[in-house]
């Protein structure tokens, strides 16, 4: 059994342990370090803390007493490490501890790390510095202040001072607008680790973030992670919660990796999406664990403005060895993406309770510079999700959603305004207990190009409750449905099985090929 390093840093590690297990591993192993016992693995990617600097470790993975794999590896220099307590921390959940952290985090010389010890602290929001390693140990959990007033506002955009040029600091689905300052913050900051088996808790039941969630009240609401302009950031088993909006954005950044966190929120948290990159390049995303309000990763790249002006796709981007449940959907590609989305991998996942599962959504409007294009989803299980497949050129989001234009089923004219959905590929993937086998709808002005369905096998739930399957106007709801293909040029089903629908297994509108 193969045993790969995803991670390896001064006092962490990351591997992953390839026994064919999604986000489970199929049995639970021993894990030994130098001969030591290290605890258990339970999971396919897996997380090592405590380790010293430096050192040479092998790592020996064994089911009972038997080795079934190891590696080798080597951790990295460390430079000192700052303990927030002698900044003068307290960590009692009580005493404002910002001040002491964020001196901590300033002070820290390259290659150092901010020691976070177990305790609470209440803290305002914290800014990243280069070349910095922040561990929040196990039991250590700070707590977002709750009082919005308290809180520094990015501005969305400011022009320099020759008018030539404009600085963006804050965002807000997809548009450059003013918002609160994230919990974590980070500005063109590289070569950063935050790590640990420690918890960030943005308190977001116990503010007024939840309330009236639509209406800007000085700012639009923070972050738990906002990463914009940055490169080589790596964030590594910090449990996420409670935020008061979006969990973790990454913002025009490049090179990062996301390993074995966990992002957690109520079912009812109005818009704690898990996970959005946006207009980034580089993501691993591997071993993480999503239950919230809203869509449980969304790719993205700007709505109409950040789009179209700076042209910069999210691309390359891998997600494995994830847990996605209670969300609105399990992985979404937009709709906020008018400047594309490109080369995407999903592998190795499981999803439940999701409404939609694997989600592409975009609009008219979006722009010719929206293309979505080279996406794959593969060897992934759903459970009991709303609709597993969905492609979506109608999305009824933003003011003008529901217009004419928007949601016309008549031909509109290809122009600068029209997005276009290009390879979208489903290969080894079971759903069970589904309402709606899936929803491909495409634009009749530009069908979506090809939509792959490869070793792909859906039951339908016999209970199911009617929904929505693809949020557009003039689609039905529907319960025990196959697959409904409206303006797609072409769709291939190769060893395809739906059982439990009424009706055919594939109801087509529109459609130029059909390919088994």
């Amino acid at each position: 059994m193969e045993i790969s390093k995803l991670f390896v840093q001064a006092r962490s590690a990351t591997v992953q342990i390839a026994d064919g297990g999604l986000y489970h591993t199929k049995a639970v192993y021993q894990l030994f370090l130098n001969g030591q016992a290290a605890g258990t693995a339970d999971t396919a990617v897996t997380s090592l803390y405590d380790l010293q600097p430096e050192t040479e470790y092998v790592l020996s993975v064994r089911l009972g007493a038997e080795e079934v794999g190891q590696c080798a590896f080597r951790t990295a220099r460390e430079s000192y490490t700052l303990n927030v307590r002698q900044f003068g921390a307290v960590g009692d959940g009580v005493h404002d501890d910002t001040a002491a952290i964020q001196a901590a985090i300033l002070h820290c010389p390259a290659d150092g790390r901010v020691l976070i010890p177990a305790g609470r602290y209440h803290v305002l929001p914290l800014m990243l510095k280069s070349h910095v390693r922040i561990e929040l140990r196990r039991g250590a959990t700070l707590l977002l202040e709750t009082d919005r007033s308290k809180f520094p506002i990015l501005p969305g955009m400011i022009l320099s001072t020759d008018e030539t040029d404009d600085l963006n600091l804050g965002s807000w689905e997809g548009n450059p607008l003013d918002m609160y300052a994230a919990f974590i913050n980070g500005m063109y900051v590289e070569d950063v680790v935050l790590y640990g088996e420690g918890v960030l808790d943005g308190q977001g039941e116990k503010g007024d973030w939840w309330q009236n969630c639509k209406v800007r009240r000085g700012a639009w609401r923070p972050r738990m992670l906002f990463l914009n302009h940055c490169k080589n950031v790596t964030v590594q088993g910090v449990t996420f919660q409670n935020s008061p909006s979006w969990n973790l954005q990454p913002y025009f950044s490049k090179d990062l990796r996301f390993l074995n966190i966990r992002v957690n929120a109520p079912a009812n948290s109005p818009n704690t999406d898990g996970f959005d990159p946006e207009s980034c390049d580089g993501i691993l995303l591997a071993g993480a664990h999503f239950s919230l309000g809203d869509d449980c990763i969304a790719l993205k790249s700007g709505k109409l403005y950040m789009g179209q002006r700076y042209k910069t796709p999210c691309q390359h981007i891998e997600i494995s060895h994830c847990l996605m449940e209670n969300g609105h959907g399990g992985m979404t590609c937009g709709s906020e993406m008018a400047g594309g989305i490109a080369h995407v991998r999903l592998h190795d996942c499981l999803m439940r309770n999701t409404d939609r599962g694997l989600r592409v959504k975009t609009r008219r409007g979006r722009g010719q510079q929206g293309v979505i294009d080279d996406i794959v989803f593969e060897n992934v299980r759903m459970e009991h999700v709303g609709t597993p497949y969905v492609v979506n050129c109608m999305y009824f989001c933003d003011p003008d959603g529901k217009s004419e234009y928007v949601q016309s089923r008549e031909k509109q004219p290809v122009d600068e305004r029209t997005p276009r959905i290009g390879t979208v590929a489903f290969r080894h993937v079971t759903a069970t207990d589904v309402t709606c086998a899936g929803y491909f709808l495409g634009l009749p002005e530009r069908p979506i190009e090809a939509v792959v369905m490869e070793d792909v096998h859906i039951s339908c739930d016999k209970e199911a409750t009617p929904m929505q399957p693809a949020m557009a106007q003039g689609v039905p709801y529907l319960a025990r449905k196959g697959l409904t293909a409206i303006n797609v040029a072409k769709i291939v089903l190769k060893d395809v099985t739906i059982t439990g629908q009424d009706g055919a297994k594939l109801e087509c509108d529109g459609v130029g090929e059909v390919e088994k």
